[in-house]
This record gives structure tokens, C-alpha cells and sequence, in this order.
């Protein structure tokens, strides 16, 4: 847990028992997660953290709880989920498991370049490379790798399956564009996601979230509510995230389903994790909709009844508009900051950059301290690289789009400023 907010978090929390001095993985982390269950009486066990979706799964089922079940393994292991959905004619980019640079090599001469050498059990874009030509291929094994034990050290590592960091495949770069769903100029980028529950094996789609393109290779920059396609266009996208979903068979757990847009109203199925979405994607519903997903999920796992929409939600049903936006040292197209002061929020003055209607916050809990540098971006960091998430609110999805890359794109100047303005004040 972050020292630095303890006081934000703790009070929240009936009891906290430390052990993050301990080493534990695998059946011993289910464990212990048991053995804490039982010691103060659980109904339920949640976890948001993409690594412990699989401990806590098995941990649930142990005591006999609700949970993502025993399936929750296709929704880590992006090799299982490709296999799983391609037997349910989901679509997917063609793809090959590579366990060693020889794998890879094999495998480049197989498939269709571009393609995208990612971490089978990976999030925020660890370890991903992106391969066009052969000589692409020289060093990128190990340069994967290397990534991979940098998110194992920094904790960003699956914490039930022994040498998850060392597990890879290679896939076809999706052809993907906003064509024939957004309008040229929007702002939006070509890939989105479906946030919802399953209850007691029952899918329900609460709302689709937005972004703006990524950064290459593919670190995700921002994640928007509510998503402002037509709603045909919508329905369609949910109908695709119904099949990906039932064809994990998962039990009761949040859903976070990701998706490219292609050409002729096509879609291809990214991946779908069997949690809520990260980052700020709960507090974005919320404001939006009015809808607490954290507690809708816990109502499902406690067996309490709840009331998810009839229907996906689209910006029709919205009273507001609010997304997630990196906290990193790019600007908007992927271009490194020529500096990296220590980050403080107390030195950015927005004013005149955003829309007056426009909020922005540091979240507390998923940001680098302030008196920190920020950390410079490389190719295979992606998460690694933020310094944390921004918060934004304002009035309609046009102000949230607009508005997130002004910040993005002025961020680095208005931080300089703010110091040279303390050091002219000193």
C-alpha cells in the first residue's frame, strides 16, 4: 500500500494486517489469503488488481465463495484467452506463443508484420514491442525480457503463476482505424472498451469508455465517459463484447473488455480482464451514470440482489462526462519531454488551457510523490512510466476529449513554469 496516503486509504479499512514482507506466490499467497479469510470471517473477496485475479479466484472457491471461478486463468493468459476465442469465432488477430528468441524469428517469418511481441500475462503495456522489419527482431527477446524484470521488481507481475515474466506471444498488429465509426478529426482513438459484471455467470454490460490514440508502442494515454458513437454503432460493440465474455465462462467479477475498430464496421477483441476497470474507470461511471460499480460487484459476491442496467448504458443515459488521463512525460503524439522536473500539482495553473467547466486532479493514491522527477518514458516502460492519473470532469464528451489533450499537450510547459515561478519567488 502507498505510505504516502496512508492516511487516505486507512480509514477505510477495519483492519490491516501487513505482509508485504513476505515473499509468497502461487498456492502459498492462496494461502495466506485463506487463512486471513478465515481468521476474521469473510462473505466475500475482491480484489481490483489485475495480478491477484487468479489467487483470489482460487482463494474464493477454496471457502466456498462467489467469485471469477476457475475459468478466471483465460481472462491472465493472453495465449489461453487468443485459443478460447478463436474456438467461439470471436475475432482476433492471428498470433504464435514464442518462449525464445528462435520462437520469435519462427514466428516473424509465420505471421503478418507488423506485429506486437507482448507479455503473456502482462498489463499497462510492459514489455511490448512492436516488429516491422527483420531487423527489428535482433535484441528484442532480450529487451522484452529485461522489461519484464523491471515490472517484477517495481510489483506489476502476475503473483500466481511461477515465471509469468517469462511468458510471451507474438500477433499480427491489428489493421485498425476510426473509419466508419468516429468522424475524421474527433479526437478519438481506434480501439475502446466495455466495462461491466458477471453475475453468477451472467453478463452484464454497463457502458462503453473511450480513448484517445495511444503512444507507441502501444501505451494507453486516457480512458473516457460516456463513449459519444451513434448508439447502433455502440450496440454492435456490445453484442461483440457478449460473445468474448460468455466464451470465458467466468463466474461473478468485474469485466473489462477491450476492443480495436476496424474497417467496415469490423471489431477485433483485444483482451478482457475478469475485474473492474483500472485507473479511475469506477469513479467515471459513477459520475456519469450514478452507478457504483465497486459496490454493485460486491453486493454480487456478498449474494446480496443487484440491479445492473436492462441495457448497456450509452451517453444518452449520462448527466456529465469524466475519464482518466496519464500522468506522464510525453505530450499527446508520443514526443519526450526535453526535461524531467520533480512533479508537484500545487506548481500547474490550468487556467486559460482547459475549458473553465473542466476539472483536473491528481489522483492522491496513483501518483508519484511530489519532489519527485518525472520518470522519462521508453518504449517498453508503458505503465512504468507514468507518474500517475489524472482525474477530469466537465460537462460532455466533446470538452473531455478536447480538454485531455490540452492537458497533455501543455503539461510540460505549465510544470517549468510553476518551478521558474517558485525559484523567481525564493
Amino acid at each position: 500500500m502507498p505510505e504516502h496516503t496512508q492516511p487516505l486509504w486507512s480509514q477505510h479499512c477495519a483492519s490491516v494486517t501487513p505482509r508485504w514482507d513476505v515473499e509468497v506466490a502461487g498456492d502459498d499467497l492462496v494461502d495466506l489469503i485463506v487463512a486471513e479469510a478465515e481468521r476474521i470471517g469473510a462473505d466475500a473477496i475482491v480484489t481490483l488488481s489485475e495480478f491477484a485475479v487468479i489467487a483470489v479466484a482460487e482463494a474464493a472457491a477454496r471457502l466456498g465463495l462467489r467469485g471469477a471461478g476457475p475459468n478466471a486463468v483465460r481472462s491472465r493468459d493472453k495465449r489461453l484467452m487468443r485459443r478460447v476465442w478463436e474456438d467461439a469465432g470471436v475475432p482476433v488477430p492471428r498470433f504464435r506463443v514464442v518462449d525464445s528468441a528462435e520462437d520469435l524469428r519462427r514466428a516473424f517469418d509465420e505471421l503478418t508484420a507488423p506485429m506486437l511481441l507482448k507479455s503473456a500475462w502482462g498489463a499497462g503495456a510492459i514489455g511490448q514491442l512492436v516488429l516491422e522489419r527483420e531487423a527489428d527482431l535482433e535484441g528484442a527477446w532480450a529487451k522484452a525480457n529485461e522489461a519484464m524484470v523491471q515490472a517484477l521488481d517495481a510489483g506489476y507481475t502476475e503473483m500466481q503463476t511461477a515465471g509469468a515474466d517469462a511468458d510471451f506471444l507474438v500477433e499480427e498488429v491489428i489493421d485498425a482505424t476510426i473509419e466508419s465509426w468516429w468522424e475524421p478529426g474527433s479526437g478519438y482513438g481506434d480501439y475502446l472498451s466495455v466495462e461491466g459484471l458477471v453475475v453468477d455467470g451472467v453478463y452484464h454490460p454497463v457502458c462503453i469508455t473511450s480513448r484517445i490514440p495511444t503512444i507507441p508502442p502501444f501505451t494507453e494515454l486516457s480512458n473516457l465517459a460516456p463513449c459519444a458513437l451513434p448508439e447502433a454503432a455502440q450496440r454492435e460493440i456490445e453484442q461483440t463484447a457478449r460473445a468474448a465474455v460468455d466464451a470465458l465462462g467466468l463466474g461473478t467479477c468485474g469485466t473489462h473488455t477491450e476492443l480495436k475498430l476496424c474497417a467496415d464496421g469490423r471489431l477485433s477483441v483485444l483482451e478482457s480482464a475478469a475485474r473492474l476497470g483500472g485507473v479511475m474507470v469506477a469513479p467515471e461511471i459513477e459520475h456519469c451514470f450514478g452507478i457504483d460499480i465497486v459496490g454493485m460487484l460486491t453486493d454480487a459476491l456478498l449474494g446480496e440482489p443487484v440491479d445492473p442496467p436492462a441495457a448497456m448504458l450509452t451517453d444518452r443515459d449520462a448527466t456529465g462526462a469524466a475519464g482518466s488521463l496519464s500522468l506522464i512525460a510525453t505530450d499527446s503524439a508520443g514526443r519526450p519531454w526535453s526535461d524531467h522536473p520533480a512533479w508537484d500539482e500545487s506548481l500547474v495553473d490550468w487556467t486559460g488551457v482547459i475549458d473553465p467547466a473542466t476539472t483536473v486532479t491528481a489522483v492522491p493514491g496513483l501518483c508519484i510523490t511530489a519532489g519527485t522527477p518525472m520518470p522519462a518514458y521508453d518504449l517498453t516502460s508503458g505503465a512504468l512510466g507514468y507518474g500517475g492519473i489524472f482525474f477530469l470532469r466537465t460537462a460532455s464528451a466533446d470538452l473531455l476529449v478536447a480538454d485531455s489533450y490540452h492537458v497533455l499537450d501543455n503539461l510540460e510547459s505549465l510544470l517549468a513554469k510553476g518551478h521558474e515561478s517558485r525559484r523567481a519567488d525564493a
